[in-house]
């Protein structure tokens, strides 16, 4: 059977250049203390991995990608597939202190993977017994999957579908075995008929696409004439985020305790765990700035993507299905709690039928566009010249189980994420949350933010600012301005089912200040 990409698939492919690779990476660390021989060899995980094949077809299918991709590439099965040459292992060099293991993160997520073979890969980290709060003999596995591959929801089901649920080995996910169709390779007829089928209807659909689009996009206009578009008319102001990217990134992390962050939503009433993440983030961002001098009077503007599969248990399929939302951080309002307030306001009236607007109409155009047209726009505008200034950053929160989780009965006692950067959009801020915590990671650019350290600083002290913040007169009220949103559908999280346990999950140690 022929597996080919689709358009939202493929783009990631077409938009990738050596400064901006499309692959994401999970960061997942270990301690083996609670495994029944207290250590973890790696020939361990390799069998481990092994084991869990069944789970996805990603492990064991490639691209066949056309010549001038003339049309978007097929998946096919990797017959010359071996575990061993996607796991590899090395350890932290001295100091082995949290910076060093930044660095080192930083410089793995920096090179580029093989795409001749199927696009994933782990890198086993040994050697972080100095790094503040983790173990004694603690190591780390960075899991690289490209991004047309896998999309945020999907990616959760795949790690935890990786992991069990104790130290005996009991999967968090039953997976049934079962062949997965990775994919035949395309005859020559079959690429000729499908790429020319694509090419000369691709026009008729795209003109149909638009003809259904123009009542949306007519609205979103007016209203944006009116300052009533997705959260009023979103100026997005020049900052250092929005210049060019290049190949050196960079990651740092700060964890804390989900408990407070429940509590601060509390204090703005209607507000969300998302609304939180967003302000915290927006707080940073504005000390970051006012320290540099750099602070515009307008408020950044921040990206969000949103879960577009259509139900529950969709998680363990492939590929992207994701939508973004385009948010005001308000980063020009200095009261933490009114800038929580105004977050709130904007989140829900941008979940209200106008979330991702523009990422949805793009959506629909794009699966319409020809391979090699969508191929050489994708490298107009990932250029440096001609890059779109959509946002400030891109913050992502992706839900995580809220259970402890194990491989080969280590437990998981922290996990980051890093995530792809491009020229104009040179900050993403990761918020996976993980049994009563949540971790912010960084992945920026050395030349846009050398002084990363700083900038997790600049979140610690926004948590602190927000978490301290007194509320006058009890919980801040909802204005009438949104009041009309909440019955509108908001968009989905892209949380995976887990394995209910009874008993309370146990904390892990939150990193607040490395």
């Amino acid at each position: 059977m022929l597996h080919q990409l689709s358009a939202q698939d493929a783009q990631f492919l077409y938009i990738q250049t050596p400064e901006n690779l499309t692959h994401v990476m999970a960061v997942y660390v270990y301690n083996p203390s609670t495994a029944p021989t207290k250590k973890v060899r790696f020939k361990d995980i390799i069998e481990h991995v092994r084991s869990r094949l069944h789970i996805s077809p990603v492990f064991k299918r490639k691209l066949y990608r056309l010549p001038f991709d003339v049309d978007h590439p097929y998946w096919i099965k990797d017959e010359h597939f071996d575990i061993e040459a996607h796991i590899s292992h090395g350890r932290l060099p001295e100091p082995g202190d949290w910076r060093q293991f930044c660095i080192h993160v930083a410089r793995h997520f920096s090179k580029p993977m093989d795409m001749n073979r199927p696009l994933w890969d782990m890198y086993v980290v040994e050697g972080l017994d100095r790094v503040k709060g983790y173990g004694k003999g603690s190591y780390a596995i960075l899991t690289r999957v490209h991004h047309a591959a896998i999309d945020g929801a999907s990616a959760a089901y795949f790690f935890t579908a990786l992991s069990d649920m104790d130290t005996k080995g009991t999967p968090a996910i039953e997976v049934p075995h079962s062949d997965w169709d990775y994919g035949d390779v395309p005859s020559p007829s079959d690429v000729m008929n499908r790429a020319l089928s694509s090419n000369l209807t691709s026009p008729v659909k795209l003109a149909n696409a638009v003809l259904k689009l123009t009542p949306t996009l007519w609205d979103a206009a007016q209203k944006n004439m009116a300052g009533e578009g997705e959260g009023g008319s979103l100026l997005v102001p020049e900052t250092r985020f929005n210049g060019a990217v290049s190949p050196h990134k960079m990651f740092d992390a700060v964890s804390f305790d989900l408990n407070d962050l429940k509590a601060m939503r509390t204090k703005v009433e209607g507000a969300t765990i998302n609304d939180v993440v967003l302000a915290i983030c927006s707080g940073a961002l504005r000390k970051y700035l006012m320290k540099h001098k750099e602070l515009p009077k307008e408020t950044l503007v921040g990206v969000a993507p949103v879960n577009a599969r259509k139900r529950q248990g969709q998680e363990n399929t492939p590929g992207n299905k994701i939508t973004a939302m385009t948010v005001k951080l308000w980063t020009n309002i200095a009261n933490p709690l009114e800038r929580l307030e105004a977050i709130r306001n904007t989140t829900r009236e941008t979940k209200a039928a106008k979330s991702g607007l523009s990422a949805r109409i793009m959506t629909d155009l794009t699966q319409h566009i020809p391979g090699a047209t969508m191929a050489g726009v994708a490298k107009i505008l990932t250029s440096e010249r001609f890059a779109p200034k959509m946002s400030n950053v891109f913050i992502s929160n992706v839900p995580g189980p809220q259970i402890p989780m194990y491989m080969n009965g280590a437990e998981l006692t922290h996990q980051y994420g890093m995530a792809p950067l491009g020229n104009g959009m040179g900050l993403f801020i990761a918020t996976p949350s993980y049994n009563g915590t949540m971790s912010f990671a960084i992945t920026t650019d050395r030349k846009i933010m050398p002084d990363i350290e700083f900038f997790r600083e600049c979140i610690l002290a926004a948590f602190n600012q927000l978490k301290a913040a007194k509320t006058s007169g009890g919980v801040r009220k909802a204005t009438t301005k949104t009041s009309s949103a909440k019955n509108s559908p908001s968009p989905k999280d892209g949380s995976v089912m887990y394995r209910r346990v009874s008993k309370k999950p146990r904390k892990t140690p939150v990193n607040k200040a490395k």
